[in-house]
């Protein structure tokens, strides 16, 4: 697929204005247009992005090669499977869906018709993870929060698919391990579902994992720490910042703002802290380019519809675990 890629976007919401902007800049992809049940919504969309509202989710998947699923979580799957229906491509904001029957029903008809679906795991984007990712990562130890303000936004689902699922999701990607045991715990405080949780997942290989979200924190924080042998580092997702302290065996030469601390004895050691200049980018823009580039070659995107079902799986016995108690 040489030529641009026909793209419409469903649901025109808070986070599908965002789409419908980059989409209109990315180079790959002629906007088409949007749907959106809400009236008023759409005419304001219409109006700052200059692309029609059409009359229905089938009009728009009929007229277009792909299509972003920016609905609330209880619509993706029915979204999606119209989309697929018509010989769409789809993106899909996370969660993929509310529950697994439905995710593992839109990955086999996607197998089926040859269509790629990718989910909006955005932190796989974010440029300070970028940064670390490539690095081959042997985590044993991995301690994460995600915090945020209250806001009626995103509270048709719990925080564990709201929030935490980013960081399950950033978490697989890296320990290439089953997971051997999980506890959890959580608290319902403002809405009618869990809105504060943690849960501590342990591994087959050894690897740890401590994950506490919120949604009804004072203050903001998405930060991960990762410690490794003789290696800890700690990513700010919000900030876009790296940290870290690594042992080394000889005196390196530090840049411009690192430190080195000699530990003392027989063989001395180095404690090497550095702050690693980030390239930073738009991490929405470039999963919504990952995606175009993974239709036009043929690839499997990097969070495919596979890894989000398995992200999607382990938040749901997470949230199961949370309800038992």
């Amino acid at each position: 697929m040489s030529r641009t890629i026909k793209i419409g976007v469903i649901g025109a919401g808070h986070l599908g204005n965002f789409h419908l902007k980059h989409l209109a800049k990315i180079p790959e992809y002629s906007l088409v247009g949007f749907y959106d049940s809400n009236e008023n919504r759409a005419k304001e969309m219409e109006k700052n992005h200059s692309v029609p509202n059409f009359e229905s989710i089938e009009h728009l998947t009929q007229s277009v090669d792909a299509v972003s699923v920016v609905t609330p979580t209880p619509f993706h799957f029915n979204t999606a499977d119209i989309a697929l229906n018509a010989g769409c491509h789809v993106f899909i904001e996370k969660p993929i869906t509310d529950n697994i029957t439905h995710a593992w029903k839109l990955l086999q008809k996607a197998e089926e018709n040859n269509k790629i679906i990718q989910v909006g795991h955005i932190e796989r984007f974010n440029p300070a993870f970028r940064a670390v990712s490539s690095t081959g990562m042997q985590p044993r130890f991995i301690e994460s929060h995600r915090l945020a303000p209250f806001n009626p936004r995103g509270n048709d689902v719990p925080v564990i698919l709201d929030l935490m699922i980013h960081d399950l999701d950033v978490i697989l990607s890296m320990v290439n391990s089953d997971i051997r045991d999980i506890k959890a715990n959580g608290v319902k405080v403002v809405s009618s579902s869990v809105d504060i949780a943690n849960a501590r997942l342990e591994f087959q290989n050894g690897c740890v994992a401590n994950i506490t979200a919120s949604r009804i924190s004072q203050k903001s924080m998405r930060k991960m720490r990762l410690f490794q042998e003789e290696d800890y580092i700690t990513i700010d997702f919000q900030s876009g910042i790296v940290e870290e302290y690594k042992i080394l065996r000889e005196a390196p030469e530090p840049a411009e703002g690192d430190k080195v601390v000699e530990l003392a004895g027989e063989h001395p050691k180095y404690v090497h802290y550095c702050k690693p200049e980030i390239l930073q980018h738009d991490a929405l823009r470039e999963e919504l380019l990952h995606f175009a580039q993974s239709i036009k070659e043929s690839t499997t995107p990097e969070t495919d519809g596979a890894s989000a079902t398995k992200a999607l799986s382990l938040a749901l016995e997470i949230q199961k675990i949370i309800d038992k108690t």
